[in-house]
């Protein structure tokens, strides 16, 4: 029988709400929030991203994350410029402030995953990353559903 506690759904969202806000708490001293912290981590990862790939990238919504860049931009933490190759585009870059307050806070979201995962084995912590990335890819089939519902 399907019992909603028991659903994947609702415990992945049961965990990523609970670390989410554990390491929120932890980073508030350092004025930044967590969607600012993936922005620049995402950023790190892969430099010169558009508004929209990083809003893919981050899980954060199209309208909110232009609002938060500002904000990050006020804050001397991310850069924005046109493409050499392309000036209709935008590019979003860490600085070296935001560079610098990446260097300091990634330790602590290392630390929170240590945790998070420590009884799992290595291999079993690879599985783990490697069917959550496969079921993320597997939910464009219910993306697909949605669309075609809709027309």
């Amino acid at each position: 029988m399907y019992t909603f506690t028991d659903s994947f759904p609702y415990l992945l969202n049961r965990v990523g709400v609970r670390m989410g806000e554990l390491f929120s708490r932890r980073i508030a001293s350092y004025g930044i929030t967590l969607p600012m912290y993936r922005v620049m981590a995402a950023l790190r990862e892969v430099p010169d991203q558009r508004l929209n790939d990083l809003a893919a990238m981050t899980t954060v919504e199209l309208s909110t994350l232009s609002r938060l860049i500002g904000t990050m931009e006020k804050m001397k933490l991310v850069s924005r410029s046109r493409l050499e190759n392309n000036a209709r585009t935008v590019a979003i870059n860490l600085t070296e402030a935001g560079a610098g307050v990446l260097k300091e806070l990634m330790p602590i979201a290392q630390h929170f995953e240590q945790v998070a995962v420590s009884k799992l084995s290595p291999a079993a912590l690879k599985t783990l990353k490697r069917n959550l990335s496969e079921i993320y890819d597997l939910l464009d089939a219910l993306e697909e559903e949605l669309t075609e519902s809709s027309e």
